[in-house]
């Protein structure tokens, strides 16, 4: 696979840099944030033989996810107003 330089704004990279998760590369984080959503049907029964357990931590990492996603906006709105 080849590669491409691209020139972005200061604040263009900020904001991606900003939303960037830790050890993600630039590449991977603009594959995540520019993916088609696909049907939900695609995943029907993908997680029928998890057990309680695994479902727990799994619900438990999400909620963590959420409160940083939730940092993470908060970070951005305040990016917007300092411009």
């Amino acid at each position: 696979m080849g590669t491409k330089t691209i020139t972005i704004m200061d604040d263009a990279y900020d904001m991606l840099n900003v939303l960037k998760v830790p050890g993600e590369s630039f590449s991977d984080e603009i594959r995540r944030l520019t993916k088609t959503k696909g049907s939900i049907m695609e995943f029907a029964g993908a997680w029928s033989d998890i057990s309680e357990k695994e479902a727990a931590k799994m619900k438990a990492r999400i909620r963590i996810r959420r409160k940083e996603r939730s940092r993470l906006d908060d970070i951005h709105r305040k990016m917007k107003n300092v411009r």
